[in-house]
This record gives C-alpha cells, sequence and structure tokens, in this order.
C-alpha cells in the first residue's frame, strides 16, 4: 500500500513538475516579447502546476521515503527541485508579469524615443525581483545530486539552466531600468563620443577607430549632430595617464597621441578614455561617455529598420553593408582617401537617421542591438563612476576582468597597416586539465586563415605600409602580418608557444593584472597559421571564458576546462 501511495505521488511530481518548468519557459518567453497578458496566462498555469508538485513531493510517503539514507537521495532531489520551481512561478514569474509592459518594445520605444520615465519608475519592483531571482537561481545550484535516478539528474541540471536564463533576462532589464534613465538624459542632455571601428584593420576592441560622431541624448530621445573621419583626430593628443603597467605594454604604439593605435588593448574602459580625452582637447569640450559600434552591427541593424537609400538612389542593406564598407570600398576609392572617407560617412549618416527616427519594428531593433551586444559589436563606457560600475555587470563594458577564474582572450592587432582582416577567420580552442592540485597544465590554440582571393586587390588593402622598411623587403602584398596576443589566467606561466609546430619567440607582459604573451607572424594568401600556447595555471574557481574579439568573422570557441 505504502509503495504505491509513493508511486503514485512519484507519477503526480514529475508530470506537474513538466508542465510547471514548460510553462516558466512560455512565461519567460512572453515576458521578452512584453506580452503581458500571455505571460500571465503561462504565470497562472506555472502555479498551478507547481503547487500539486510540491504537494505531491511533500506528501506523508515521499517525506518518510526522503529521509531513509541512500534511498530517500532522489526523493530529496525531488523536493528541492519542486520548490525551487514553485518559487520561479510564484516570487519570479507572478510579480515579472504584472511588470510585462516595461519589457515590451513597442512599449519603450515609440517615435524614435526610449521611456526613461517608465523605466526609473519600475527599477525599484524590477530591482526587488531581480533579487529574488537569484537566491533561487543560488538554491537551484545547492539542489544536491541524487544517487541515482538518472531522470532526476537531468531534470536538476535543466532546472539550474532555466533558473540561470530567467535571472539573467531579469538581471539585465534591472541594469537597464537602474542605467538608462541616467545615461539617456532623464537627468538632463547626454552625449557620447560614438566611435565606428572598422574590423577590417583589426585592434584590440574590435577595428581601427574608422570614424566618429557626437551622440546626444535628452529625455530618451536620441539624434547625432556631428560625423566626422578619424583624420579629423589626426595630430590630437591625450593627457591621460592610464598608468605604468598600460605603458609599459602599449606605450610603444603611442595610444596617446595616435588615434589609429589607441585600442591595442582589449579593455574597451580604456580606449574609451583615450577617446573621449582627444576629442576634449580637439573640441573643447567633454562628453559624458563613449559608444562604439562596427560594420556587422550596423548589418543587424538594417535588418531591423530596413535599407537606406543614399543620395545618388544606392540601396544599403543589412547584406551588402559589411562587404561595402569594409572591402569594396578600397575598390571603388582605390586612391582618393578623402571621397572614401566621404562616402563612408554618409552611410554612417543614413543608418543613424533611419535609426534615430520612427521605427516600425521596435522588437525587431532590440533583438538586432541585442544580438550586436552579445557579440561585443556594441560597446559602452561612462564617465560616471556609477553608471561604469553598473555597466561592468553587463556584456556592454568589454572588459578584461580583473578577477582569477580561467581566461583565455585572444586579441589581434593588424601589424601590417592594411585592411586584410575583413579575410581573417579564426578557430580557437582552450583546454585544461582537471581540479587536483595548486596548478594545471592548459592549451590554448587559435588557427589562423588569410581567405584573401588569388587576385590583385588595391594597395590600401594588401600592402605592408605599416611595417618598418627593412622588414618588409621580403613579404609580399596580401600577406597578413598581425599580432596574436593570448590575455591568459591572472597568474599563468607560458611553458612555450609554437607557431606550426616549431617555436616561436613570445614577447610577454601584463594588462590589468592577466599575463599577456604575444607572438607575431606573417600568413601568406591562402594560407593558414596554428599558434598554440602551452601554459601550466592556477586551479582555480569559476566559470572558465573564451572572449571573443568582434572582428569580421564570427566565432564559436571550443572549450574542454573543467570548473573547479
Amino acid at each position: 500500500m505504502f509503495g504505491c501511495w509513493l508511486a503514485f505521488e512519484a507519477f503526480t511530481a514529475k508530470s506537474n513538475l513538466e508542465q510547471a518548468r514548460s510553462a516558466v519557459t512560455g512565461a519567460r518567453e512572453s515576458l521578452l516579447k512584453g506580452d503581458s497578458a500571455a505571460t500571465a496566462r503561462w504565470v497562472d498555469r506555472a502555479e498551478s502546476h507547481a503547487n500539486k508538485a510540491r504537494i505531491a513531493t511533500h506528501s506523508l510517503p515521499w517525506n518518510i521515503a526522503a529521509v531513509i539514507p541512500w534511498v530517500g537521495s532522489p526523493l530529496k532531489t525531488g523536493q528541492q527541485i519542486a520548490d525551487v520551481v514553485q518559487g520561479l512561478a510564484t516570487n519570479v514569474m507572478q510579480p515579472a508579469a504584472d511588470i510585462a509592459e516595461v519589457l515590451s518594445p513597442d512599449r519603450l520605444l515609440q517615435d524614435g524615443r526610449i521611456d526613461v520615465q517608465l523605466l526609473r519608475e519600475s527599477a525599484p519592483r524590477l530591482n526587488t525581483i531581480s533579487r529574488s531571482a537569484a537566491e533561487l537561481e543560488r538554491q537551484a545550484r545547492a539542489i544536491s545530486e541524487p544517487a541515482y535516478l538518472a531522470v532526476l539528474a537531468d531534470a536538476r541540471t535543466q532546472l539550474q539552466e532555466q533558473s540561470a536564463n530567467v535571472t539573467g533576462l531579469l538581471k539585465y532589464t534591472d541594469l537597464a531600468a537602474q542605467l538608462a534613465p541616467s545615461m539617456m538624459g532623464a537627468e538632463g542632455p547626454r552625449s557620447y563620443f560614438m566611435a565606428f571601428q572598422t574590423n577590417a584593420e583589426a585592434r584590440g576592441t574590435g577595428g581601427m577607430l574608422g570614424g566618429f560622431g557626437i551622440l546626444r541624448l535628452d529625455d530618451g530621445k536620441p539624434t547625432v549632430d556631428k560625423l566626422g573621419p578619424n583624420t579629423e583626430l589626426a595630430g590630437s593628443s591625450s593627457s591621460l595617464n592610464l598608468g605604468p603597467e598600460f605603458s609599459s605594454q602599449y606605450g610603444f604604439a603611442n595610444p596617446f597621441t595616435d588615434f589609429r593605435n589607441s585600442n591595442f588593448s582589449a579593455h574597451f574602459p580604456y580606449a574609451a578614455e583615450i577617446w573621449r580625452s582627444m576629442w576634449a582637447e580637439l573640441s573643447g569640450t567633454e562628453v559624458d561617455g563613449v559608444v562604439a559600434i562596427d560594420p556587422v552591427a550596423l548589418s543587424y541593424i538594417l535588418g531591423a529598420v530596413g535599407p537606406v537609400i543614399m543620395p545618388d538612389g544606392e540601396e544599403i542593406t543589412q547584406d551588402n553593408v559589411v562587404e561595402l564598407t569594409e572591402s569594396s570600398v578600397y575598390s571603388r576609392f582605390p586612391t582618393d582617401q578623402g571621397a572614401r572617407k566621404q562616402y563612408l560617412q554618409d552611410i554612417a549618416s543614413e543608418v543613424v537617421k533611419k535609426t534615430t527616427g520612427e521605427v516600425k519594428s521596435p522588437r525587431l531593433l532590440l533583438d538586432a542591438l541585442g544580438k550586436a551586444v552579445s557579440e561585443g559589436r556594441i560597446a559602452v563606457w561612462s564617465a560616471s563612476t556609477t553608471n561604469q560600475a553598473l555597466l561592468e555587470q553587463t556584456p556592454l563594458a568589454h572588459v578584461i576582468p580583473d578577477d582569477a577564474a580561467p581566461y583565455a582572450g585572444i586579441v589581434i592587432n593588424n601589424l601590417g597597416g592594411n585592411k586584410l582582416d575583413y579575410y581573417l577567420r579564426r578557430e580557437i580552442e582552450y583546454a585544461a586539465d582537471g581540479c587536483r592540485g595548486d596548478t594545471r597544465e592548459s592549451t590554448v590554440t587559435v588557427r589562423l586563415s588569410n581567405t584573401a582571393p588569388d587576385a590583385p586587390l588595391p594597395e590600401y588593402v594588401a600592402s605592408i605600409g605599416g611595417l618598418p622598411p627593412g622588414l618588409a623587403t621580403n613579404i609580399p602584398p596580401g600577406t597578413n602580418v598581425t599580432s596574436v596576443s593570448l590575455v591568459a589566467t591572472t597568474g599563468a606561466k607560458l611553458k612555450g608557444a609554437v607557431a606550426n609546430g616549431e617555436k616561436i619567440p613570445v614577447f610577454t607582459g601584463t594588462d590589468r593584472g592577466h599575463p599577456v604573451f604575444e607572438v607575431q607572424v606573417a600568413i601568406p594568401r591562402g594560407q593558414s597559421i596554428d599558434v598554440k600556447y602551452l601554459l601550466s595555471e592556477p586551479t582555480t574557481p569559476g566559470i572558465p571564458r573564451v572572449p571573443i574579439q568582434p572582428l569580421v568573422d564570427a566565432v564559436e570557441p571550443n572549450m574542454s576546462v573543467p570548473q573547479c
């Protein structure tokens, strides 16, 4: 009789847990769409099934069996799962449904203006919900692993992933509600230096500064009243002092006086502070922050708002903007640099006008911006220390972290002074041993392929004029000469580096406390090179990370690093 009762409660719990988790997923999707009615329906369904599952897992036979050593292990896990699912439904998704309107793109963005007041009014409630979600995620991570029953082990893992997804959504919404009002001009007009990065010539934050604009925001309404080519910054300088570590690592490139080399570091705040300082000394005005964007991000935006038509009738679309701005523009204007820069500036102007005007589908635009942010193609820095601290909790900050968790950042910097990185393709792998001992062996491998066509290319694209004359003598045009740096886990030691199986010289330094190991390679067109770093790194806790530098290609790193 007892066994039958327990089996019935187990079936009831399993069925209702599955339906409750499915309903939580439905509520999350509706929340993302800002559909308050659908969110409420899913939440009601989730609450109903979660309550039934909790009653089943805390029934008399279940409680008795759960305390039996080893035998009761999966039953205890089931109770913990049911408790977290009920908490997600009742304490997180239900109150989130009540303010789903805040997440509605159509409500947030109207007539080219972000409703920053609505975000500000919702901030306290969003913060409370975000805290509740974070606590439930902590509880989900603490759920004990069952001694047997793989189905419950799988349910535990799935719930941990689900709670992390819900927490991430609400965390970033909470941060947006805290950041947006201040940064978008709810307390008075704000201005930002907007950098257009050209990732056909790689730099640490993505690409060389190709042009710029001054973005203004007043009560959520954006305008751009200044666009200019990078040559306007020629001769400008910055009086910043970013410390001895920065000077030691990057001082050779004159980052404070040569805008072309101002962003060798992958730590975006360094570049942002330099650009802000350069603009202040050139214009006599200080901006409130810096925003960076690249042509791939522009393609996502054009996919959302539609194509733009140039004054001569040329159509710029999501499908051609990257190729036009990073490749064919150099064939169209092979020697007339002024005309080329004006053409690129005109494209930027038309895209800005389209984006800051009336948008037919705010949801598509916000989705496009979100995709660009997730790939590091939009970066933001604020001169406000309060806002910057919040930004650094998001991918927008594009920072090198100052913690000890496993880290492998591959940073490409073009050394040839050309645009061959349009043709560069990357593969990245980070592998490490287990967690026994104070240190472990690890390997970071990067394959770089030069896919430049076997055909004449404009000199501006394929030359190697950035190299000292003596070094350029025997290197044919079209060869990609590049710096490949590994920003490694704090405390990591390099045992050696090889390129295509041969030992290669390594330059060592530090950035934000992380060791930096740099090699310099030449990749002929149509060929590839494998660079492998052999390391001994501390066995430290934390999620392993491989940040991807935003270049033209998309990279999905291959990681085999146990989390300690």
